[in-house]
């Protein structure tokens, strides 16, 4: 099937302004040459041409452009036409059929990409980039996407499978030639190598947390007593009302999130039922789900109008999660104005407050936007004191058959390093652990043609990338 010309709508499905309709595949010029005249006799030249019915001329789908890409200079390494045509659902449907009827297949999802890959044109490794950066929902997913389609953690793997190869040579050179030169090659040499390859691999996997954050964004509860202006502050920091406020306590009964792209980190905002004993049954279920939110939270807002309330929610808070505490003093547009200028942050000296892990007091006002900013500020200090963001040279690892492959060459490497230090096994048996890694990184990045793992990669891509 991969010797086959393939076709597909690359665009989104519906109305629109352009439909794409992209082949590929030895036969892709031919193919193009009876559906669309004139034909491009020069490669990267769109020319205005007619799409027609592949046996008929005067059965006119649509007038578009046609641009030719001759291989290997091209997205699969292979012969590729593209068709932009007027956006519709017709239109593109039409062309397809016209390119089935003469000579093409319809192409699977993901089967350009895998195509790419199998040419050389992209590494797994960066495909799987394409389909993050199509899905990406944050600035940074979108940053991870485009660092790992640009190669970023490609050439880290492939520069990881050199140094590994490097010291397999050192010691099949050491079982070959025993006494060559200067003797065995030292122990220590070749622990060397294999403890910098662990480090690689180590720094590598401590990126998952931050990955995490990015493609999931991190959670931000908001949390305190009823009417203590949770919701409106919600709203205020999405930018739009979201979530119904009223005056009336126990109106949030359930937990509502919004997700708020931001930096570096997105933000999972979560307004909460008001904590508070009650003998309301569906109050009762809306506090026990509120409770479970402050438990998994990166950072609790502690919410209320006033000190002595906030004392109270900072403590009962505290006590229920292991994330940072934010305490925030809503309706400040309400309360006696503050000896120091609006927007400042005021540290907390009511018993209760101060110290609590190291945050904050912040004065707040829904209604005035007071004190926005610098909740916005403070929420983005604690999400990063408690997740490290990885520096510019270090790509992040997205998926879980990233990290499956790392932890496996991780496992192989001490396994080796053990044996190769206790010296119990003999050189090419302890070996064998080490060309585990290196099997482990190609497989990972594509460099052994692997069936199945192609299959489970492409098949979450969708038809026509």
């Amino acid at each position: 099937m991969r010797a086959d010309t393939i076709v597909a709508i690359a665009t989104a499905p519906g109305r629109g302004a352009i439909a794409i309709v992209r082949l590929s595949g030895a036969q892709a010029l031919a193919i193009a040459r009876r559906i669309a005249t004139p034909f491009p006799d020069e490669a990267r030249e769109a020319t205005l041409a007619t799409i027609h019915a592949a046996d008929d001329p005067a059965e006119v789908i649509d007038h578009g452009l046609v641009t030719r890409f001759d291989g290997p200079r091209s997205y699969t390494g292979e012969d590729v036409v593209e068709l932009a045509l007027h956006g519709g659902t017709v239109v593109g449907m039409l062309a397809v059929a016209a390119c089935v009827t003469a000579g093409a297949r319809p192409a699977l999802a993901g089967e350009f990409t895998e195509r790419a890959v199998l040419h050389g044109k992209l590494d797994l490794v960066q495909a799987e980039a394409v389909a993050d950066l199509i899905d990406a929902r944050s600035r940074a997913s979108h940053r991870a996407a485009v660092h790992q389609l640009d190669g970023a953690l490609s050439r880290r793997l492939v520069a990881m499978r050199e140094a590994l190869l490097q010291v397999d040579a050192l010691i099949a050179y050491d079982i070959d030639f025993p006494e060559e030169d200067d003797g065995a090659i030292p122990r220590a040499r070749v622990i060397a190598g294999c403890d910098a390859a662990i480090a690689q691999v180590d720094r590598l996997l401590a990126t998952l947390p931050a990955a995490a954050l990015g493609r999931e964004g991190a959670l931000v509860v908001l949390a305190g007593p009823p009417n203590a202006g949770k919701s409106s502050l919600l709203n205020a920091l999405v930018g739009e009302a979201r979530v119904l406020v009223s005056e009336i306590p126990g109106t949030t009964r359930d937990a509502v999130e919004m997700l708020v792209d931001d930096s570096p980190y997105p933000l999972r905002l979560v307004d909460t039922a008001g904590l508070r004993e009650s003998g309301d049954t569906l109050e009762r279920l809306g506090i026990e789900v509120s409770e479970r939110y402050v438990t998994q939270a990166h950072v609790v807002l502690a919410c209320a109008e006033d000190e002595a309330s906030l004392s109270l929610t900072v403590a009962a808070v505290g006590a229920m999660t292991a994330g940072v505490v934010v305490p925030v003093l809503t309706k400040a547009d309400t309360l006696p104005a503050s000896p120091q200028r609006h927007g400042e942050q005021l540290r907390a000296t009511e018993e209760g407050l101060e110290g609590f892990l190291g945050a904050e007091l912040v004065r707040v006002s829904a209604v005035s936007g007071e004190g926005l900013d610098t909740l916005r500020a403070a929420i983005r200090e604690a999400v990063m004191s408690r997740v490290a963001t990885p520096d510019d040279d270090t790509p992040v690892v997205t998926r879980a058959r990233h990290e499956a492959a790392l932890r496996r060459a991780r496992e192989e490497l001490a396994a080796f390093r053990a044996e190769w230090a206790l010296g119990h096994l003999p050189a090419p048996v302890a070996a064998t652990h080490l060309r585990g890694a290196v099997t482990a990184l190609e497989e990972l990045i594509g460099a052994v043609d692997v069936e199945d793992v192609l299959d489970r990669v492409f098949r979450t891509f969708c038809v026509g990338k």
